[in-house]
């Protein structure tokens, strides 16, 4: 996959529905992106967004939020819409009045139970993720479950040999100090310990990085999900995307072999203030990642959140139950 120049075309509908048209053209960007840093970075939760709307739609779009918000910016991003003053705006954008419902995607990712699954997957995954995320907590203590979730996310970005080791000792420390947890957790803990690296061979493996592989970062995932929603089963999906440096050549590769040749015809990059379409997505994205924020941490608003739940992939990475039972879009 190649990054090219900007389509410039205008059509007034959406690319879906052009006729003969051979892909479908989808418009992306995503809020929240620490990396690989899951655990005490500035967010707590990963959204990305893909909207289908055709470039007249979208500067239209971009115009309605300008004015409604009294904006004199050039390029409209999510702050304008999250200000409470503005709160008006975000409803008409994402309600049922405004030009998204039907027309765009959100996955979202709940990124400390990214790195529990993570974490599961280094027990050779015979543990429910969200059995552990749900019982961790109450068992060691939400402090410590969290300071074993940040040693280990800093085991898994360590750079080079010499930090994995160190980084390697202080996660494994803290495991140990838990193996006495009663029932689930506990076992959980004991099993870790067993798989502990014994060697710099083994410390290696448990980082390897093949193929360019982002063990930890969500955006391509969640780009994947994206494409998966958008795959009508005749037509491949065509991305165009902010320009975001995570998305290496090697990620690239990665996606398309995630996604299929069949199905992504490709991703091309563009600066967001030449096309509306992906401010448009900035917007959502970045709208949907406080909304669902607020809804994890108990303080969410009812009306935002039943406005956003449409737009939900109900395959997103959530552990919480008791928020994920307000966000989940309807079966």
């Amino acid at each position: 996959m190649t990054s090219t120049q900007a389509d410039r075309r205008t059509t007034a509908v959406p690319a879906s529905l052009v006729a003969g048209s051979v892909t479908v053209e989808i418009a992306c960007d995503e809020s929240g992106s620490e990396g690989e840093k899951l655990v005490g970075g500035s967010t707590d939760v990963f959204a990305h967004a893909s909207v289908d709307l055709s470039l007249e739609a979208a500067r239209d779009c971009i115009e309605m939020v300008r004015i409604g918000a009294r904006s004199p910016a050039t390029e409209c991003k999510a702050s304008v819409v999250l200000r409470e003053r503005n709160r008006r705006v975000l409803v008409w954008l994402i309600g049922p009045e405004g030009p998204l419902l039907g027309r765009a995607h959100v996955h979202l990712t709940e990124k400390s139970f990214r790195l529990t699954a993570k974490l599961v997957e280094l027990l050779g995954g015979g543990v429910d993720p969200r059995d552990l995320y749900d019982a961790a907590p109450r068992a060691l203590g939400a402090r410590d479950w969290t300071r074993l979730l940040a040693a280990f996310n800093d085991l898994m970005r360590s750079r080079d040999l010499l930090e994995a080791r160190i980084t390697a000792n202080r996660f494994f420390d803290l495991v140990e100090a838990h193996r006495s947890a009663r029932g689930s957790v506990g076992a959980a803990m004991s099993d870790l310990w067993d798989a502990r690296p014994d060697d710099d061979a083994a410390v290696v493996r448990l980082l390897d990085r093949g193929d360019g592989r982002s063990v930890l970062d969500p955006l391509v995932p969640a780009i994947a999900r994206g494409v998966l929603h958008w795959y009508d089963g005749a037509r491949p999906v065509s991305l165009v995307h902010d320009e975001q440096g995570a998305l290496t050549p090697d990620r690239l590769r990665q996606l398309d072999t995630v996604c299929g040749d069949s199905v992504l015809a490709g991703i091309r990059f563009v600066d967001s203030t030449t096309d509306p379409r992906v401010q448009v997505a900035d917007l959502l994205a970045g709208a949907a990642r406080k909304i669902a924020s607020d809804q994890l941490n108990r303080r969410g608003d009812v009306l935002l959140t039943a406005l956003l739940r449409p737009y939900l992939d109900r395959y997103s990475a959530w552990g919480d139950p008791r928020s994920w039972r307000l966000l989940a879009p309807a079966a």
